[in-house]
């Protein structure tokens, strides 16, 4: 075991050279296929992706759209993006177009870009590579984020695993397709000619919707344990089978994934929830072992948040149905082609543990404002941390859960100032998921949605008066102290008065009264006379 641990280290792999000696060179036959054959619709091309090859032929290269777009094409869906490949190298590509950039280092592209601002379009072009034996490899016992100075200047270079660090080896179009990971993504396609070239029967494969990898699964797992993902991503989005000998090894296998760097992962989570299946995509993870617990009833780690999130649903019937609902509503905005937030579906997936710890501190006396504060913190460095590398997310999902307070206070120019927060759309609708699973009242959502949908002054003046007015109802009925009456007293001779008076004075709220001057006797009893007159006419 000792001796097994340090070859490890020292990148002497014993298994992992007999697999990758077991995989030899992937065989490949060219197939040319026509428009009669492959029925490709050419308006569902993208003119831009069509240019750049045009460009690059006029320029003595060979190019082609390639990969995933050329699958759904095929599959006659519009591609969400278009890809190039070509036997130019990097640096000839850049020269052929006047905003193009090279990026990347493990695999060295080129973005051709087109326009600006929001309309901008990225094409991304790559280079033909090279099939290349990992025995003959550089090897490093890191990973690209732990190894960063080794792998400096080398092109072609992996880790004791096997898995690739560096592939900047360029090749001819045949070895480029066995390089690609499924038949279906091997595919080339000249918008020019309109013929598609297959290597592999990719084809026949996305006809009878079957997901197969090319070459041996074991070593291209072991490549680029990605693939493990890879291959569940595109069995939930395009609701292919994957082929046996492609499924066998993913659960051996994906103990490999704890070699990859977690900001990739997390990258990798995010696009499976946004292909617009993500509830298949969490279907298709638990099938194959990927998330959950282990038979040790250990979280599996490759996806820590989506291991939190089944916790959470499996005690919560709340927390499950209003995760339900988030995934539900992104693959709804997809299929209708608008956009999705990350941050917002991450904010929706982790909310019920921010929710529990914010009850939590609120329950040791904290005010609600900064228990609220102390529980997001604690959450996003559980789960989050800074593996993303986009501040911009994190800062996101943050606003949409310091908003949900705010919506209770609708007084005063409260409302006014929430409505104008750039995020203010998302926190609402975030609110309304809460209302659809009864964690807040429908008439609050309701409220915000009429609220923030009028510009008229006195309509929105009517409405904080209504909801100051509900606010009032639902309050505990104040005490109101009872005042006892006292009888009024009969008309009585100056003494009893006096004392009446004195009572009066007792009993009621205290009232200046003028004091009446005492006269002589005589007059005092002709007034007296009188007065009993007066109070009879009375």
């Amino acid at each position: 075991m000792i001796k097994k641990f340090i070859d490890k280290l020292l990148g002497r792999d014993e298994d992992g050279a007999k697999a990758r000696k077991a995989a030899g060179p992937v065989k490949a036959r060219r197939v040319e296929i026509g428009p009669d054959e492959h029925r490709i619709d050419p308006s569902l091309l993208d003119e831009r992706a069509v240019r750049v090859v045009q460009t690059l032929k006029e320029a003595g290269f060979e190019a082609y759209i390639v990969g995933g777009a050329v699958r759904d094409l095929l599959l006659g869906v519009r591609p969400k993006d278009f890809d190039v490949a070509t036997n130019a190298t990097p640096e000839q590509v850049k020269a052929q177009f006047r905003r193009a950039f090279i990026i990347g280092r493990r695999f060295r592209i080129v973005h051709v870009v087109h326009g600006r601002g929001r309309e901008h379009e990225v094409i991304e072009v790559s280079t033909f590579r090279a099939v290349l034996d990992a025995a003959t490899a550089e090897q490093v016992s890191g990973n690209e984020k732990t190894s960063k100075s080794e792998l400096s200047g080398k092109s072609h270079v992996v880790d004791a695993e096997g898995r690739v660090l560096r592939d900047n080896v360029w090749g001819p179009q045949d070895e480029d397709a066995a390089r690609r990971d499924f038949t279906v993504n091997a595919m080339y396609y000249d918008p020019l000619s309109q013929v598609v070239v297959d290597y592999f029967n990719g084809l026949a494969d996305a006809r009878k919707k079957v997901l197969r990898m090319i070459g041996d699964p074991v070593a291209r797992y072991r490549e680029d344990p990605v693939r493990i993902v890879r291959a569940v991503r595109f069995a939930a989005k395009l609701g292919f089978a994957i082929e046996p000998k492609t499924r066998a090894p993913i659960r051996e296998m994906s103990a490999l994934l704890e070699n990859v760097p977690a900001s990739r992962l997390f990258d990798e989570m995010v696009k499976l929830l946004q292909t617009g299946h993500a509830v298949k995509s969490l279907a298709e993870l638990q099938t194959q072992q990927l998330i959950g617990r282990d038979e040790k009833n250990r979280p599996r780690g490759v996806f820590p948040i989506l291991d939190a999130v089944l916790d959470g649903m499996a005690r919560d019937p709340q927390c499950e149905r209003f995760v339900q609902l988030a995934l539900q509503d992104t693959d709804r905005r997809v299929g209708e082609d608008k956009p999705v937030a990350p941050s917002f579906l991450l904010a929706c997936l982790l909310w019920h543990e921010v929710l529990g710890r914010w009850q939590q501190i609120r329950s040791q006396g904290e005010a609600p404002f900064p228990a609220l504060q102390a529980a997001i913190d604690a959450v996003f460095d559980a789960r989050v941390g800074d593996i993303s590398g986009r501040g911009k997310l994190g800062a996101d999902m943050r606003e949409i859960w310091s908003m949900q307070p705010r919506f209770e206070r609708r007084l005063g120019n409260s409302p006014f100032s929430l409505i104008e927060q750039p995020r203010f759309r998302a926190g609402f609708d975030f609110l309304r998921l809460r209302a659809a699973v009864g964690e807040v009242d429908e008439s609050l959502g309701t409220w915000w949605e009429e609220f923030s949908s009028t510009n008229d002054e006195i309509e929105r003046r009517a409405l904080l008066d209504a909801a100051r007015e509900a606010s009032r109802k639902h309050e505990p009925a104040r005490r109101v102290p009872k005042v006892h009456s006292v009888p009024r007293a009969a008309p009585a001779a100056a003494g009893d008065a006096a004392e009446a008076d004195a009572a009066t004075a007792d009993a009621a709220p205290a009232k200046k009264r003028r004091r009446r001057r005492r006269k002589p006797a005589g007059e005092g009893a002709a007034v007296a006379a009188a007065g009993g007159e007066q109070h009879d006419a009375d």
